[in-house]
């Protein structure tokens, strides 16, 4: 009853503009990209009255600016994720042979969730 504590938006515009209004007193809202096609316009005035920060996550610089950054969260996700505490969404998975669509449906924005492209082992695929 209380709003989120983070949003993760990778999606921008419409999906932007509903995380503003479920984000909580002094939450944050992480801008990673704009799969949505467009780029919000953050109304600072609802920024300042609900007390909420907006940051930018751009992943593909910390490669290059601190790359033992990216070592380090990739071991605590991993680790998390060994744990249980972090379940993503997996909404298919799909044979090698599928891969190529996949990845299209991937590019656009036709999916929900993670694909799981699986190798085949013996001519089976692994679960």
């Amino acid at each position: 009853g209380r709003g989120a504590d983070v949003v993760y938006d990778p999606v921008g515009g419409d999906a932007y503009t509903a995380s503003t209004k479920c984000i909580a007193f002094e939450g944050r809202i992480v801008v990673v990209g704009f799969a949505g096609g467009t780029v919000p316009a953050p109304a600072l005035n609802h920024v300042l009255v609900k007390n909420y920060s907006v940051l930018g996550l751009h992943w593909g610089l910390y490669a290059r600016q601190d790359p033992a950054a990216v070592r380090a969260c990739h071991a605590e996700l991993t680790r998390l994720a060994a744990a249980g505490a972090v379940k993503p969404l997996v909404s298919e998975r799909l044979p090698l042979a599928a891969a190529a669509d996949a990845v299209q449906r991937v590019a656009d924005g036709t999916t929900t969730g993670r694909l799981v492209v699986v190798p085949a082992r013996d001519g089976a695929p692994r679960p």
